[in-house]
């Protein structure tokens, strides 16, 4: 009798334990796979695009790169997020998935503004990852800088604009 009892209890923790690992082996957010990322916590430098002043988190390892602003739910007026790549003249591909404000994309070449993308509205809840808008320059650029939705338009920020970098 012992054995009858313990045998099924026992391949129902088996099973237990076998689906768990699967589903966390799948990237299936679990409770200790959910991250919420916000600004890198690194030391913040300061930039100036045209004549604004920007204090920006650096965004220059792959890791830092992928999460973003993702789960941020507010920028100070003059606070961003600068993404610094690997290799000068890039052209990456942007998307907002897991944002949570909506965003002005400064694209950066060669110490000036490339092109601006402005207003990017927020993802609706639950878009699917094929359903996301996706934003690139155009053109080769060796930075972007997020900032708040409106940023370029409130300090007169214009493609073709100077950005002072130095501060990095």
């Amino acid at each position: 009798m012992f054995k009858h009892i313990i045998l099924p209890i026992l391949g129902v923790l088996v099973f237990i334990v076998v689906v768990g690992l699967l589903v966390r082996k799948s990237g299936s957010p679990g409770l200790t796979n959910i991250f919420i990322p916000k600004p890198t916590g690194g030391p913040v430098k300061t930039i100036t695009v045209s004549a604004a002043k920007i204090d920006v988190q650096i965004a220059d390892t792959a890791e830092k790169r992928v999460a973003g602003l993702s789960g941020v739910t507010s920028l100070k007026e003059n606070e961003g997020m600068l993404f610094v790549f690997d290799a000068k003249g890039v052209t990456p591909l942007f998307w907002m998935k897991g944002m949570l404000i909506p965003l002005d994309l400064i694209w950066i070449g060669d110490g000036k503004i490339v092109k601006i993308d402005k207003n990017i509205p927020i993802p609706p809840p639950g878009t699917p990852d094929v359903n996301l808008q996706t934003y690139s320059p155009g053109a080769p650029v060796d930075y972007v800088l997020e900032v708040n939705a409106g940023f370029s338009d409130r300090n007169s920020v214009n493609v073709e604009d100077d950005v002072d970098l130095s501060g990095i």
